[in-house]
Parts: structure tokens; C-alpha cells; sequence
């Protein structure tokens, strides 16, 4: 690692770890305000951030990207108004900072509480995505962090009008321009520094793919909240409803291939293989490619490197189970806990579906393209965490707070 990269590296998180202290303590109003003229900012500047994105894209294109990953790296003005909405959603968001979570008294006197303070300082390494930098950058504000955001390569320019938009706020609203910084450059040395300033971050959020997620966890002396891969399943039971089946399957699949919540493996109850069959022809219809396994019919025959892959693409792979016990036994070896589905009309399998397995996220009778922190009204995410510990499924602004207590007496003294 350069001497450069180094100090640069440091520099900034010592600015980050002092604007988290003025951060701690910000009105709810302060941050509001910076949120939303940071959307306006981010709408009036919009043809600056779209010029930006086509040459991001067009490194995309030399790098050899695939269609969906390019598709998660595009921007246009639908994208801009989407990103622009997500930010004054969490602007209008309760302010997490100082709820009461808990409150009781205690035999000996003691009045005690335990409330939401922010975590600190909040590292944020992520790929390809730049619509990234407008919802890391406003849950960590909101949650009264100060934050360090290390873009992909891929999305350098973008993203960094993104977070020049981002500051445009926190100017407004007179709040520390260093309490949302980003990395401003390429070299990948930056994030191996990041993953070891322990002096300055508190937290790092990787979001990205399997290599990414895996070398964080790997060098990280830094925690790390873990968002793995989005290996998702969706079991068609025998009593599905046909009509909603294709449906749901056919919008987890190809509304967006190249997002964590598309669907990637669909397991088929013995007795459905009519309706799954159906199914599978509906998705090669759209142009999917479908590696079937035995007692189904697709593009090409499945391999047993089809299971728990994670394919960001028009690829789908898909399997016949003997039952729910058989799809929970198959989601239970190749999940990554990431979200599962079942599609059924059937109450008691349900249940048992949501009993036996323990994903973060498990849903019925539902697209699970619908695995989103905005979709669930935390406004934006900064990620699907997969891991069992502190935060779990869309980490939105709450997830970004610790808490501590406040104990009050009156003279107490104890026994």
C-alpha cells in the first residue's frame, strides 16, 4: 500500500470520526433538511449525473460487463426521480436517534432506559450500484453516523456527483461536509485500508458479490455487517395457485435479473410438475435460460453446480422436490439465508415453510424482487444483511444505531 493511500486513508477518518461527534448530537431537523436538499440537488443536476453515468458506462462496456450488470449500473431520470424519492423518504423518516427502546424501574430505586445512539463512523465499500451512494450516504446520516463510502470502479463518476449532491445538503443544513466522505479514487489499496481502521470506523457494510463480501470478511480487523449473496429459492407447493405462480415467478425472475432478489433457483413439488412445467416454457418465452433437472424440460439439463449459485442473469435454474420438506431440505444446503418464497394456497405449509427455515427473509405469495428496504418503507437500504447478529435483512436507518442505557437515581446507593 502507497504512503499515499495511507495518509489519505487516515485523513479521512479523522475527519469522519470528528463530524460523528457533532453528528451524535444533530436535530432532527438539521438532517431532514440536508436529506432533502440533497434530493433537490440531486433532480436539478440530474443531466450532470446522467452525462457522468454514460461514461461509467461505457467503461462498464470495455470492461466486458454482462446486460444486468450494466443494467445495475445505469442511471437515467426515472432511476434519478426514484433515488431522489428514496432520500426524502428517509428524510421524512422518524428520527432513530434517542428512542426509547425499553424503560423500567428497578427494586433499589433506579430509573433505567435503553435508547438508540449511533454507531460512529460507517464504512461502506459497494460495487457497480451508484443509486448506493444516495441510500448509504442517507442512513447513515439519519441515524446520526458520520459515513465512508468506497464506490466500484465502475461507477466512479456517477457516484461521485452523487455525493457532491449529498454535501450540497449537509451544507444547507449546516452540518459537517465531512460527515459524508468518498474514497476518491480507483485504487483498490483504499479499501484494504479501510478494512483495517480500526482507530476511526466503527462498522463495514460490503455490498457487492461473492468476491467482494468474501475478501471483507476475510482482511476485515474492522466488524463487518455480511450481505452475501442473493441465492434465492422459490418453492412452487402442489396447492399454488396457477394464476398467481406465474405471475409472482415470472416478475422475481425478470423484472430486474441482475439485483439480489431475483429469483435464481425454482424448486417444483411433485405433484405441481404440471403447473412448474408451464412455468419454465413462460420464462424461455421471455428469453431465460433454464437449466432443468430431472423431470423437467429447459434450455439445458442442470449440473449440480446449478445449486446455490447466484447467476445475475437471464439464467434460472430449477428442480423437482418431493414435497415442502424436500424444498426446505435443498434451501437448507445451498441458501445463502439471503430470502426464500413458497407459493401456496395451503396455510399449514406455510407455516411450516416459515418455521423450519431461517433466512433473513422469507416470504408467501410474493415476488421476491420484493426484497428491498424501500419496499418494506425504510425508505432505501444499505443492504440485505445475511448474518445473524445485530442487523438482519434491510439494514435501514434504525439498523445503523447501537444504544446505550440512562440509569437515574436519587442518592441510590446499593446494598
Amino acid at each position: 500500500m502507497s504512503e499515499d493511500i495511507t495518509s489519505m486513508m487516515a485523513d479521512i477518518g479523522r475527519r469522519a470520526r470528528d463530524a460523528a461527534k457533532v453528528l451524535a448530537f444533530a436535530p432532527a431537523a438539521a438532517k431532514e433538511k440536508a436529506l432533502i436538499a440533497a434530493a433537490d440537488a440531486c433532480w436539478a443536476r440530474r443531466a450532470e449525473i446522467i452525462a457522468a453515468n454514460e461514461k461509467d458506462m461505457a467503461f462498464g462496456r470495455d470492461k466486458g460487463l454482462s446486460p444486468a450488470m450494466l443494467d445495475r449500473l445505469m442511471l437515467d431520470e426515472d432511476r434519478i426521480k426514484g433515488m431522489c424519492d428514496g432520500l426524502r423518504a428517509v428524510a421524512g423518516q422518524a428520527d432513530p436517534v434517542g428512542e426509547v427502546l425499553a424503560e423500567w424501574d428497578r427494586p433499589s430505586g433506579l430509573h433505567i432506559k435503553r435508547v438508540r445512539t449511533p454507531l460512529g463512523v460507517i464504512g461502506v465499500i459497494y460495487e457497480s450500484r451508484p443509486n448506493v451512494t444516495a441510500d448509504a450516504g442517507a442512513l447513515c446520516l439519519k441515524a446520526g453516523n458520520a459515513v465512508i463510502l468506497r464506490g466500484g470502479s465502475e461507477s466512479f463518476h456517477s457516484a461521485g456527483l452523487i455525493h457532491a449532491c449529498l454535501q450540497d445538503g449537509l451544507r444547507a443544513a449546516g452540518l459537517p461536509e465531512d460527515a459524508i466522505q468518498r474514497v476518491p479514487t480507483r485504487d483498490r489499496a483504499a479499501v484494504s485500508a479501510m478494512l483495517t481502521m480500526t482507530d476511526y470506523i466503527d462498522v463495514i457494510v460490503p455490498r457487492g458479490g461473492k468476491g467482494l463480501v468474501g475478501l471483507v470478511q476475510r482482511e476485515a480487523r474492522v466488524p463487518v455487517f455480511a450481505h452475501l449473496e442473493g441465492i434465492v429459492h422459490i418453492f412452487i407447493d402442489k396447492d399454488a395457485d396457477p394464476d398467481k405462480a406465474r405471475r409472482v415467478v415470472m416478475n422475481a425472475k425478470t423484472r430486474r435479473t441482475g439485483i439480489c432478489g431475483a429469483a435464481e433457483c425454482l424448486l417444483v413439488h411433485r405433484d405441481a410438475v404440471a403447473l412448474g412445467q408451464t412455468i419454465l416454457d413462460d420464462l424461455m418465452d421471455a428469453g431465460v435460460q433454464v437449466h432443468a433437472g430431472e423431470g423437467l424440460t429447459g434450455t439445458i439439463a442442470a449440473t449440480e453446480d446449478d445449486w446455490g449459485k447466484e447467476f445475475l442473469d437471464s439464467i434460472i435454474a430449477a428442480r423437482v422436490v418431493d414435497d415442502v420438506d424436500g424444498a426446505i431440505d435443498h434451501i437448507n444446503r445451498y441458501s445463502s439465508s439471503h430470502t426464500d418464497a413458497i407459493l401456496t394456497e395451503n396455510d399449514a405449509t406455510a407455516e411450516r415453510f416459515f418455521t423450519r427455515l431461517d433466512s433473513a427473509i422469507l416470504m408467501r405469495n410474493a415476488s421476491t424482487q420484493f426484497a428491498d428496504g424501500g419496499e418494506f418503507g425504510m425508505g432505501a437500504e444499505i443492504g440485505i444483511a445475511t448474518g445473524k447478529m445485530h442487523a438482519r435483512g434491510p439494514v435501514g436507518a434504525a439498523q445503523l444505531t447501537s444504544f446505550k442505557y440512562l440509569v437515574e437515581g436519587d442518592g441510590t446507593t446499593r446494598a
